[in-house]
């Protein structure tokens, strides 16, 4: 069974649809696992007090909420997302902490005119594997950055380095037919695996100074939380709301049997193995 999406899986019309809505209904989970990377990324973009900062793939706004506060009154913050819901989401916890320097955008960061003055840094948790033509999204995203501003991303290595990706996959394998193959540079969660890959991108978009280096990050959940995480998120969260009722409770059930394994001393000792990326404009 693959680890990359199923074609029609991961695209922004997925974002936009049923993928926006179970991230928002999941996403207070997610958010506490994906903190400790966000936080990393935070720290080694952050470009001080009155920056202008662009957070590519923002989701629910996390991230640019946490830049917004770094940057200061004289700052700014600006989400940019293609998901309707992540992004009312994202809006509505600006308001709630009363963060009045974030702005959120609907827009594919491949071909959006970001306009305005130039960007004094870009971030991004896990948003950029995503890209549906990787070299025209980085090339458009330096344009909207002053020359020498930095990028900073996170993302994900190899499935074999994320063990607990392939459990509930392994687990539902026999219960579902096998889902059509995707190209094995994605859009996926593992689409920036390989970091030549990576650094060709960075490389032929005019990126300069690119350096790519290992972030390890403990991520413990319960088995419950990655139950869900199992069954909701990912390529499984995907695949299934395809089937009828009676193959989800099958798959759960397998899913949840192989999961059970997993657990010692109630919780999932899982590590986010990633990849930290840096380059200049």
């Amino acid at each position: 069974m693959t680890t990359d999406a199923a074609p029609d899986a991961f695209t922004a019309a997925w974002w936009h649809d049923a993928g926006g809505g179970v991230w928002v209904e999941h996403q207070a989970l997610l958010d506490r696992i994906n903190q400790p990377v966000g936080d990393i990324v935070a720290g080694t973009a952050d470009p001080g007090p009155g920056a202008r900062v662009l957070d590519i793939g923002c989701g629910a706004g996390a991230t640019t909420l946490d830049m917004a506060r770094r940057v200061g009154p004289t700052g700014r913050a600006v989400g940019v997302d293609v998901s309707d819901a992540l992004l009312a989401l994202a809006r509505e916890r600006a308001r709630a902490e009363a963060v009045v320097n974030a702005d959120f955008v609907r827009a594919d960061a491949t071909t959006h005119d970001f306009g305005g003055p130039p960007f004094d840094a870009a971030i991004s948790r896990y948003g950029v594997m995503f890209f549906e033509d990787p070299d025209a999204a980085f090339a458009n995203l330096r344009r909207a950055l002053r020359p020498a501003a930095g990028l900073t991303f996170a993302c994900w290595r190899r499935a074999a380095e994320n063990p607990l990706a392939l459990v509930p996959l392994e687990a539902a394998a026999p219960l579902l037919p096998e889902p059509p193959p995707a190209p094995a540079d994605g859009p996926g969660r593992f689409a920036f695996a390989d970091p030549d890959r990576v650094r060709g991108i960075l490389d032929r978009s005019g990126w300069r100074q690119v350096a790519i280096e290992p972030l390890d990050v403990a991520t413990p959940v319960s088995f419950d939380e990655l139950l869900t995480l199992s069954l909701k998120l990912g390529l499984l969260g995907t695949l299934l709301p395809r089937y009828d009722e009676a193959v989800r409770k099958r798959v759960a059930e397998a899913v949840a049997a192989r999961l059970e394994t997993c657990v010692e001393d109630g919780v999932v000792p899982m590590t986010a193995a990633c990849w930290l990326v840096t380059a200049r404009a």
